[in-house]
């Protein structure tokens, strides 16, 4: 039989500009990126849940990922305690030089460069340590939660792909999490050096003069107030930003990929409009999350003068008392001053630590908003192709008209079947029903008399080859595009050349730079249509699978090419079950049997004879096609 190609009508025409943009998803399919619209509709509730997450909630949840760390976690807690006992040192050294007068004598005056430069060495090092352990920590988990996210996107259920945006997902498995991890270890690093430099000079402080010490507890429930107000506020405007950042993405997403339609229609100035309204959503929200960040900092260090003024005038009425001598009073206003930079970046830590925390959030919720693909055991190796759909109905959305409508068909082992009809009415999403790339609303679909979802999802999908008129390429040789999903490296050499011999590409890639060792770029888009178009249909012969889906296999394909790329199809349908999208209806008269389905029910089967003679749907369209 001929194999199809795409129809000369205004369904082609409308297809004409996808051979230079990014095709389009068909009427019956789901949207692989929802709409910022519908991104919309889900990104508050998810931003509010996110939000009223407790701190040790999300600690919970994120620490896994990090457990295998514990050893550059003890190294930077060690490197942060050796930091922070060198603080009180300064202070208790000028006391003992200022007790005794200022004496050589009392303190030998070599041990005082000795001492300072001593304790600068130690504490640098010990810095480094700490710096050094937290970093190595956040990078392994950062890369534990990494390759988490890829798996799940690896082995989700399709309708991740249908609720999120493709920048989206980029940018949270690429960015969202190194910049959240980032800030948060930076911000541990912080919180631990300085809550431990604090701990230091206050037990210091409480040692030298407790009475004073009490000015400075007054302190903490302040301070500890402020950073949780602020905090909360802070965490809900970075998980909006994120959603408005995610938003910005997709726009920009989609100006990228259709560039060559937003120029044709002259539609660069509401583009703008729609990029400048989203980006100024974007930069309010940054504005508010400064604010609030900011805030925070100037009331707790009004709080720590006013302790400090307190202090200083307590410390001075003791002195002048008898309470205390000059070198401790000098010690503890020393040390009183070291102890406010541990207190203002502890106040700054609020941000940070809540947009790491944010930041780490979204990585979790990618994981936990989905799950891995279900399906059963059942693998008898290499199917017979006998495929049933019984009473098969599927619903995109509850208040919509059925994209299938109790659907009920039978393909035999080794039958071609064609499916034809208007566009829209259903037969894109009647394939991606078999390889479980949708689900049905209701009804079941059977290969070899076992329900689709008793097969195991990889044994079920080793079935199937696909080529479709949207041809998916990767940044890779053409070998590894041809042999996709071998074991190997490289596949099987003369299986690939076969391969692209049997697809009339075989000159053409041994002519490329590095033979089929050649890298095909982006999407292969120095390539033309048509050659894209056969590497496809090479990776199909290669597989050499028992089942045949062919959407418009030969749509891009010139007139010989077409011919002889037909040839080896044939060939290849040979014995094998065949299913068969067209729109050119001379390319599927030889068919065993064609299927007409009209917005979403089959309303004929038959030969190409038999459906001619019944004068329905099948015979109008025919008419058309060769009427035009």
């Amino acid at each position: 039989m001929t194999i199809p190609a795409s129809v000369e009508t205004p369904a082609k025409a409308d297809r004409a500009e996808a051979a230079t943009d990014p095709p389009p998803v068909a009427t019956s399919m789901p949207e692989a990126n929802p709409p910022p619209a519908a991104a919309a509709e889900e990104a508050p509730s998810l931003a509010s849940q996110i939000a009223r997450r407790r701190l040790g909630e999300r600690l919970r949840r994120i620490a896994p990922f990090f457990a295998g760390s514990r050893r550059g976690l003890v190294l930077a807690f060690v490197g942060a305690i050796v930091a922070a006992a060198t603080e009180p040192a300064i202070p208790a050294l000028l006391k003992v030089l200022l007790d005794d007068g200022m004496k050589p004598s009392a303190f030998p005056l070599w041990l005082v460069p000795i001492a300072v430069v001593g304790l600068t060495a130690i504490r640098g090092l010990a810095g480094f340590v700490s710096q050094y352990g937290l970093s190595w920590t956040a990078n392994r988990g950062t890369q534990a939660m990494r390759r988490a996210m890829f798996q799940r996107v690896l082995d989700a259920e399709p309708s991740l792909f249908t609720r999120n945006t493709a920048s989206n997902l980029v940018n949270t498995l690429t960015f969202e999490v190194q910049n959240g991890a980032n800030q948060l270890v930076y911000s541990l690093q912080s919180l631990v050096g300085d809550s431990l430099r604090f701990v230091a000079l206050l037990g210091y402080l409480v040692w030298l003069n407790w009475q004073l010490t009490v000015f400075v507890a007054v302190l903490l429930p302040a301070v500890a107030y402020v950073m949780r107000k602020f905090s909360r506020r802070l965490h809900r405007l970075t998980v909006e930003g994120q959603s408005s950042t995610d938003d910005l993405a997709y726009v920009v997403e989609e100006n990228v990929l259709a560039w060559r339609s937003v120029r044709l229609h002259a539609a660069e100035a509401s583009q703008a409009t729609r990029f400048e309204s989203v980006s100024n959503r974007l930069r309010r929200l940054s504005m508010k999350s400064m604010i609030a960040a900011s805030t925070a900092t100037p009331i707790t260090q009004l709080l720590a003068s006013c302790a400090l003024a307190a202090v200083i005038v307590a410390a001075l009425w003791q002195s002048s008392h008898g309470g205390s001598s000059v070198g401790s009073f000098v010690a503890f206003i020393v040390a009183m001053l070291q102890l406010v930079p541990p207190i203002k970046h502890l106040s700054e830590l609020a941000g940070p630590i809540t947009r790491g925390l944010a930041a780490l959030d979204k990585g979790v919720g990618l994981i936990d908003g989905s799950h891995p693909e279900r399906g059963g055991s059942f693998d008898p190796g290499r199917s017979a192709g006998h495929i049933e759909l019984r009473g098969v109905t599927l619903r995109y959305r509850a208040a919509q008209a059925p994209a299938l409508d109790r659907i009920d068909l039978e393909l035999r082992a080794g039958e071609t079947v064609a499916l034809v009809g208007p566009s829209g009415a259903g037969k894109t999403t009647l394939v991606n029903l078999l390889p479980r790339f949708l689900e049905p609303t209701s009804g079941t679909l059977l290969l070899d008399g076992h329900a689709l979802a008793d097969w195991n999802v990889a044994a079920l999908r080793r079935q199937f080859a696909l080529v479709s008129q949207d041809v998916v390429l990767f940044n890779d040789t053409v070998a590894a595009n041809v042999s996709l999903g071998s074991t190997g490296s490289e596949g099987d050499r003369e299986r690939i050349r076969a391969a692209l011999a049997s697809a009339n590409l075989l000159d053409f890639a041994e002519a490329l730079p590095h033979g089929v060792d050649t890298v095909v770029g982006h999407n292969a888009s120095e390539f033309s249509g048509g050659q894209r178009q056969r590497l496809a249909i090479a990776r199909a012969i290669y597989k050499n699978a028992p089942i045949l889906i062919l959407d418009e296999a030969t749509s891009a394909l010139d007139s010989e090419s077409e011919r002889l790329v037909q040839q080896a199809l044939e060939r290849l349908m040979k014995g094998r079950t065949s299913l068969v999208i067209a729109h050119r209806l001379s390319t599927i008269e030889r068919a065993d049997r064609i299927v007409v389905i009209d917005a979403g029910r089959v309303v004929e089967s038959g030969s190409h004879a038999e459906l001619l003679a019944a004068g329905g749907l099948y015979a109008r369209l025919h008419t058309l096609q060769f009427r035009s």
